[in-house]
């Protein structure tokens, strides 16, 4: 058979950020249609597939593994199979894994058909609530732990449009704080969203930051929308 005739597919798959419910009619299609599903964390995409009664073949492809993975991917692909891909939650290759993967299904000149099933994403979920004017924004994901965290801090205040960053509950305090020193007018701050304790906080970083320390701890990550007044 001529291999240049066989077209396989990666489906690049968002999910739930939290609800269950909020996966798509699409997403569930192309999970049941798919020959194996990669995900981030089997344990966590197991679980989806368990609500909805789905039994696929599982691997695992985390940031540790894209490079290794995708090989292994671009040969299921060469040989005409349907490839799924879903992280832990929202949409892939939005601060999670899935952009080095797809770049290098390109570069490999694969005639595969690369599709993305769109969906969930914790970005565009809090700016529809944050109630901002979000014609122009600049998201920049995760900031440096250290090398480099000051120069975007820098970036950051100097912003002319809104600036959106993720968050971890063990850092979203340091942040806010240093927000404070730089005298950021106004946060915004999202977590848990789509889950029961959904919360949206507005207001000047220091006193969001005194009302995460009185509720102690804090789980959940943190979508962050810092708007600036020049």
């Amino acid at each position: 058979m001529d291999r240049g005739l066989i077209r396989g597919k990666l489906s690049i798959v968002a999910t739930p950020i939290g609800n269950l419910e909020d996966v798509t009619l699409r997403a569930l299609r192309t999970f049941k249609e798919c020959d194996v599903i990669y995900a981030e964390d089997t344990r966590v995409i197991s679980k989806l597939l368990a609500r909805y009664e789905i039994k696929k073949p599982l691997q695992r492809l985390d940031a540790s593994t894209e490079l290794k993975k995708a090989e292994e991917i671009i040969s299921r692909l060469e040989a005409g199979e349907k490839v799924a891909f879903a992280t832990d939650a929202g949409t892939p290759g939005i601060s999670d894994p899935g952009a080095r993967l797809v770049s290098l299904i390109r570069a490999n000149g694969s005639m595969a058909t690369i599709e993305a099933i769109p969906g969930p994403s914790a970005l565009t979920a809090a700016l529809s609530i944050a109630g901002i004017d979000a014609a122009e924004f600049t998201f920049l994901g995760f900031l440096p732990h250290k090398k480099g965290r000051q120069t975007a801090l820098k970036k950051i205040v100097e912003s002319e449009i809104p600036v959106i960053l993720y968050e971890s509950p063990h850092r979203i305090l340091k942040l806010l704080k240093e927000l404070a020193t730089l005298q950021v007018a106004r946060v915004i701050i999202a977590r848990e969203l789509t889950k029961i304790h959904e919360e949206i906080l507005d207001g000047e970083p220091s006193d969001l930051a005194r009302k995460l320390e009185e509720k102690g701890a804090v789980r959940g990550e943190f979508v962050v929308i810092i708007e600036n007044s020049h």
